[in-house]
């Protein structure tokens, strides 16, 4: 039987993954009082359902001191035999802050003071939780469909898992530099199909477009010049503690060889052991820019 513990930061996707892993046939039960948990995995484990699949969620609705014991209670659990994975949820105080402001809920621990001063005390508490997770994921920049992704790729697939996840954005220089962005590479050097009157209406993502700028020698030698970068910088990442890396790579207007770029360096490690999703922050803006200033009549 496979027992994961889901749990994490609120607003950090606890409550979305519950979701998907009920989706993809786990047995869910969310907020379980501590005291319970012994009893409540020798129960799954002796049901003559033949439950396969279960998922446990934790949070601070079980209280402070609750939530302070979990970390023991766990540990105690895994000194007796009982076998169990610790799935945590992570996100930036910055985007925690924006996901309660938008949803205009107040955080268990803010007491009626700020937002911020209640995640800070959560983090806090759940220092030592984290510390013995057996999975990490930081939803900071992750969409929905890529969370559901990452998870279906590894509890209902079965898929290896390393604590460390990529995002490729393109953007254009002219709309400004992604602000959450680790890394940022500039292809402005390349040639330019703006300049070419039937690629000029295309993107990065069409083939015409994508094959007339990785023809030029310096797009093959400064795709095998990151790859090599990435491949030494990642592995040292990992050691310091890192679990996501956010590299930008920007032309212009963002539209054909930042996305052209990207495409390219996303398909290096789609299938590597990490994490791996891709975004095209600014491909429509020059059209949608054009739509404004000249409306169709």
């Amino acid at each position: 039987m496979r027992f994961v513990i889901v749990t994490g930061m609120s607003g950090a996707g606890r409550s979305s993954a519950m979701r998907i892993l009920e989706d993809g046939g786990y047995f869910c039960v969310d907020n379980l009082p501590v005291s319970l948990l012994p009893t409540f995995m020798q129960l799954t484990e002796d049901s003559s359902e033949q439950i396969q699949k279960v998922a446990l969620g934790l949070d601070i609705r079980v209280g402070e001191e609750a939530l302070r014991e979990t970390a023991s209670v766990l540990r105690e659990l895994r000194r007796g035999g009982n076998q169990f994975e610790i799935l945590f949820f992570e996100a930036s105080t910055a985007v925690l802050v924006k996901r309660y402001k938008e949803t205009r809920r107040l955080h268990p621990l803010a007491k009626g003071g700020r937002i911020d001063s209640g995640i800070e005390a959560e983090r806090e508490l759940l220092i030592e939780l984290k510390s013995s997770a057996d999975y990490i994921i930081d939803t900071s920049t992750l969409l929905i469909r890529d969370l559901k992704q990452e998870l279906e790729r590894i509890f209902v697939n079965d898929g290896e898992y390393c604590n460390f996840y990529l995002t490729f954005v393109s953007f254009g220089f002219k709309y400004g530099i992604p602000t959450d962005a680790d890394l940022v590479f500039d292809v402005r050097f390349l040639p330019n199909p703006f300049y070419i009157d039937e690629l000029k209406p295309l993107t990065g993502n069409d083939t015409e477009v994508y094959d007339y700028v990785m023809k030029s020698p310096n797009a093959g030698e400064f795709l095998q010049k990151l790859k090599d970068m990435l491949d030494f910088l990642i592995p040292n990442y990992i050691i310091e503690g890192k679990n996501q890396l956010v590299i930008a790579i920007g032309c212009t207007g963002g539209k054909h060889r930042s996305v052209t770029l990207t495409n390219a360096v996303y398909k290096e490690f789609e299938k590597s052991e990490y994490g791996c999703k891709k975004e095209h922050r600014d491909i429509e803006k020059d059209r949608l820019r054009n739509l404004c200033r000249f409306p169709e009549k």
